[in-house]
């Protein structure tokens, strides 16, 4: 008669999980208006002190009104257009991870900040993007939907979390802080938390295996 013999068999072990890199993330913190008077560099320069104030992010700056990129798009730009891009590009292909602040108008997002990411699409691509907004009663956050979309045509990642600030030439005071620091300070920690998970997870995950998008 036979009998019953335990399965000894010894299961694999789970594989090591991939452990993040200590380097810094590096952000390429995009300013996405170029209007007269705009009101951006306030809320970006208050957004890079709270990315200053961590060592897991290195933030670096591109201002779409720092560059004169003309509207008609070609794939063999002038030498007067290769320079105002040179200005930019750099930066953004080198990112892991990006920032955009956005504004809103005529409730959806400025036309240069839209000529900017047209000009570019590797750059973009497996990347995460956070979305900063500011604006009126709306704090920018139709413009952030519809650049949710956009980016996703582009193959970047946006994060779930933003930072939006309503009414907000009154929300900041003379010195460029917060009026009321501690909900963008809670919104800015949580949507940067997020960016530099997703940015450190898309890196090891194309370390291992080129994205086939």
């Amino acid at each position: 008669m036979k009998t019953a013999t335990a399965d000894c068999t010894v299961p694999a072990p789970a594989p090591a999980p991939v452990q993040a890199s200590d380097t810094p993330v590096r952000v390429a913190v995009v300013i996405g208006s170029n209007r007269e008077g705009r009101f951006g560099p306030v809320v970006a320069d208050w957004l890079l002190a709270r990315i200053r104030e961590r060592d897991d992010f290195t933030a670096e700056v591109v201002d779409v009104a720092a560059v004169q990129l003309p509207t008609t798009l070609s794939p063999s730009p002038s030498p007067a257009v290769a320079a105002e891009l040179a200005k930019v590009t750099p930066a953004l292909a080198a990112a892991d991870a990006l920032v955009v602040l956005t504004p809103e108008y005529n409730h959806s997002y400025p036309a240069g900040l839209k000529n900017l990411i047209d000009w570019h699409y590797a750059e973009w691509r497996a990347k995460p993007v956070a979305l900063v907004s500011y604006g009126g009663l709306s704090g920018g956050l139709r413009a952030v939907e519809h650049l949710r979309q956009v980016f996703a045509e582009l193959h970047a990642v946006t994060v779930r979390d933003t930072v939006s600030f309503h009414g907000a030439g009154a929300s900041f005071d003379e010195e460029g802080e917060p009026r009321d620091p501690a909900g963008p300070g809670a919104a800015a920690k949580a949507m940067l938390d997020q960016l530099g998970w997703w940015a450190r997870a898309l890196n090891e995950a194309k370390g291992r295996r080129p994205y086939a998008g």
